[in-house]
């Protein structure tokens, strides 16, 4: 949470207009409700700051996607031997001091923060003399301020909240998370105690709504699409009433932004590079994070932030034989190279084949050359490489573990921004044949070495298409209409096989307990492998962080934990526990504790 302090200080800035010159006044390098914003110009200025900080080191600059989400949900398995809080985070078992879980909070409140000001900044602009157009644009300003702040707060009710929403509000008085939904004015005004999670909900539900509205209609020119809209915020409210369980208004909001946002899924061979910075702003994206991999100038609503980019990708960067001698353990990674594809979600993707295959002589190998990775002295067996690309070619396992992973000796990456090499086995890996070794290729440097460009070059989506259609499908299964929730499965699962996404066809699920790709006779899934709800939303949304919020709602830790037994860092496998009455939530951090005297623990904390 934000030092006490500091949101006074930032309220009483803002609200106590100035009787003297501002150099008379205070510093400066700070601004009150007087003086700034006087003009819509720059009240845009105000609002840049709601969508930059998304790129906080806390939310999507460096650790919560790689370090928290990543660990807690089992993509990947270490070759660094972390640090505390990333070994709580890789076996579910975090402390009151994890410094992701703290870094989080703060970060996702200070974005509410910052549409808090705006919002307060619009409303004063508005009593001001101003034209019919500085008023529409007042309201699109204020659109996206509810529409963010919805965001950020849902995020937070998420990890933080103490349980989520069942239908009908049965546990609505529960705990939440604090709300600020207006500048504090004084040093009591911080001191606020946790809302029941219906007031939480009810408040981001009116957001997104207020959201709607004020956008209602509004099409951004081309250099900003990275804006929020309308159909951004009816996403998310769909979102959240899927996530309180109101299936019959979920049913209506998400069929609305099917219908009428003007969006469709990508075609398969748009969606296999949409995460690797290609196809920015597609047809399916709704609510998109710009990621600017020069930092110069910017785009649209970015133009003005800092820190453009973010790096993620440096933690889960996949290791190339480029630059080695082609050998398993002389190998460059495209960063820093502290993460890979975890061994079980191979198999859990359908991958039919065993982790174990030989290397052996190189045919093409040139003696009177040095051993390089273009004249590898070994290499893998062709009879498994063929293989491995008849399963491609036959689908015999989901499509979606090529968009997700790359695959060592038969995957290559761009290591240098122009020469190809082969993806290699990470090192601890090197030299066991009974591990798959995978890399992580969603959101991870395939064409550009980020040790030296030190920055991601692909957008994050907040919200995309496919999870509209697999809300709504949830929405109308859990609300009795199994014949359309199965369609609408079906339309996500024929895009990732590159099929027609509303013809029939013969990899259609028929039934809400058919086999799915997790039902691998490798190591068949108990949970995933026939239930094709949980399936979908897995594979589809693999690596963007919703799974964690899927497991916690629908209570399938112990299930996880089981299925993947440990999580691996360097030196040893941490075991991969979960305790129900406590590892659905994070902890509310010590920092929250010692400056609102009204905080209160979850359960299963102590201090």
């Amino acid at each position: 949470m934000i030092k006490k302090k500091y949101i006074t200080a930032l309220a009483l800035i803002l609200l106590v207009g100035c009787k003297k010159t501002p150099s008379d006044t205070g510093f400066t390098n700070e601004y009150n409700s007087s003086t700034y914003p006087a003009t819509v110009t720059e009240l845009q200025s105000v609002l840049v700051s709601c969508y930059s900080n998304l790129r906080d080191q806390g939310i999507f600059g460096f650790h919560f996607l790689p370090k928290a989400l990543s660990n807690s949900m089992h993509t990947v398995n270490s070759e660094y031997n972390g640090d505390p809080g990333w070994n709580e985070m890789a076996a579910n078992n975090l402390t009151v001091g994890n410094e992701y879980a703290s870094e989080t909070w703060a970060a996702l409140y200070t974005g509410i923060k910052n549409c808090n000001v705006t919002l307060y900044a619009a409303a004063t602009l508005l009593n001001t003399d101003h034209s019919a157009a500085d008023q529409q644009t007042i309201n699109l300003i204020e659109g996206q301020a509810y529409c963010l702040r919805g965001w950020y707060y849902m995020e937070l009710e998420c990890l933080y909240g103490q349980d989520y929403m069942k239908a009908g509000g049965v546990n609505g008085s529960e705990l939440g998370v604090p709300i600020y939904s207006a500048l504090p004015t004084n040093l009591a005004g911080t001191q606020v105690a946790r809302s029941p999670v219906k007031d939480v909900w009810a408040l981001i539900i009116s957001d997104e709504k207020q959201a709607a509205t004020l956008l209602k209609g509004e099409v951004w020119p081309s250099t900003d699409l990275a804006r929020a809209t309308e159909w951004s915020a009816k996403g998310l409210l769909g979102k959240a009433y899927v996530y309180t369980e109101d299936w019959a208004d979920a049913q209506t909001t998400l069929l609305d932004v099917i219908q009428n946002s003007g969006k469709s899924l990508m075609p398969y061979s748009t969606y296999f590079n949409a995460f690797n910075g290609q196809n920015k702003f597609n047809s399916e994206s709704l609510l998109e994070l710009y990621v600017d991999q020069n930092s110069m100038g910017g785009y649209g609503i970015y133009s003005s932030a800092a820190n453009s980019s973010t790096i993620n990708g440096l933690i889960w960067s996949p290791n190339t034989f480029g630059g080695g001698d082609g050998t398993e353990g002389s190998v460059l990674s495209l960063g820093y190279g502290n993460e890979f594809f975890h061994d079980q979600n191979v198999i859990r993707f359908g991958f039919p084949l065993s982790s174990v295959y030989n290397l052996v002589a190189n045919p093409k190998y040139n003696a009177s050359q040095p051993a390089s990775y273009l004249n590898p002295k070994l290499i893998q067996d062709p009879t498994y490489t063929q293989a491995s690309l008849n399963v491609r070619t036959h689908q015999t396992a989901d499509p979606r573990l090529f968009v997700n992973a790359l695959q060592p000796w038969v995957d290559s990456v761009q290591f240098d921004g122009v020469n190809f090499a082969k993806v290699a086995k990470t090192i601890v890996y090197a030299f066991q044949t009974n591990h798959y070794g995978f890399s992580v290729r969603k959101y991870s440097p395939i064409d550009y070495n980020e040790n030296t460009i030190n920055s991601d070059k692909w957008d994050y989506y907040l919200l995309r298409l496919a999870d509209v259609y697999l809300l709504y499908a949830e929405a109308n299964i859990k609300g009795g209409n199994t014949v359309v929730g199965l369609e609408y499965l079906n339309k996500v699962k024929r895009r990732a096989y590159g099929l027609p996404i509303n013809t029939a066809s013969a990899i259609d699920y028929a039934s809400l307990t058919d086999a799915t790709p997790a039902n691998n006779s490798l190591d068949p899934d108990p949970v995933l492998g026939h239930n094709p709800l949980y399936y979908e939303r897995w594979a589809e949304l693999f690596n963007e962080g919703s799974w964690w919020f899927d497991v916690c709602r629908w209570k399938i830790g112990d299930s996880e934990a089981a299925y993947y037994g440990s999580a691996l860092n360097a030196v040893l496998p941490l075991t991969s526990t979960f305790v129900d009455s406590k590892s659905y939530t994070w902890p509310i951090p010590l920092s929250e504790l010692n400056t609102n005297s009204k905080a209160v623990q979850n359960p299963g904390y102590t201090h």
